[in-house]
């Protein structure tokens, strides 16, 4: 995650990032054809500044030729992602809080989806290793409908640090496995909670598994061999919302 800005585009995008996290918005390129009053309103009472939308340059700054709607934004990720010293700072967990930790997820889809899932049940991070991790990207806001203006982005520079300090917070880390021996169901979540997320392929990474207090699985058919890691992370966030439905206030 070494670059320091990004494009997102779309309209629900760019006015989620106005709206919740304006401070990292740095320049709005417009469509003429863009016909949304509200959101033109949004950007002229934002007061940042705007340019006349290229064609010829929106097929680069919209990823994989995605649609932009006319609205395209340059952000600032210092911004929209939180370094992990200064989160732990003011970081005071309680049996309400759930954290979520990406460990080598590498599709943007995937990390985008999470963050959706993490921002609809509850969660009060998402955190991300700095090394052999999807950055965040246009692609990853845009999977994240918006949400990921809405909690906070954490960049963690050392896995293995990190987790021991969250720890040191009284957080308990639930490493999320196919091979876990323990089922989600079965779980009583009475303390901080932290799930970790592995990689699409490999699962997992050694130095964050070695740091997890208990491995889950979650049950499934026969009929699929696993859960894409973007729906485990769903299935997981929604079991513990239903033991703390006051995070869902």
């Amino acid at each position: 995650m070494k670059q320091n800005k990004i494009f997102i585009y779309g309209k629900h995008a760019v006015a989620e990032a106005l709206m919740r996290r304006p401070a990292s918005v740095r320049k709005i390129h417009l469509a003429s054809s863009m016909d949304d009053r509200d959101l033109r309103e949004l950007i002229k009472r934002s007061g940042v500044q705007t340019e006349k939308l290229d064609d010829r340059k929106a097929t680069s700054q919209a990823e994989g030729n995605a649609s932009h709607q006319g609205v395209i934004a340059l952000i600032s990720l210092s911004g929209l992602v939180m370094p992990f010293e200064k989160f732990l700072e003011s970081f005071e967990p309680t049996a309400n809080t759930s954290l979520v930790f990406l460990s080598e997820v590498q599709d943007p889809h995937n990390v985008g989806a999470i963050i959706r899932s993490a921002a609809a049940f509850g969660a009060s991070a998402v955190f991300f290793a700095e090394h052999n991790q999807a950055s965040i990207t246009g692609a990853v806001i845009k999977a994240s409908a918006g949400t990921a203006f809405t909690l906070p982005l954490v960049l963690v520079p050392g896995t293995q640090q990190a987790l021991s300090a969250l720890k040191k917070k009284g957080v308990l880390i639930y490493g999320l496995a196919g091979e876990g021996g323990n089922v989600l169901w079965d779980q009583e979540f009475t303390q901080p909670t932290l799930f970790v997320l592995g990689n699409e392929a490999h699962g997992i990474a050694p130095a964050a598994k070695t740091l997890c207090d208990t491995m889950l699985s979650i049950p499934i058919s026969g009929k699929a061999e696993s859960l894409n890691v973007a729906a485990a992370g769903a299935v997981a966030l929604y079991e513990w919302s239903t033991q703390h439905p006051d995070a869902l206030q």
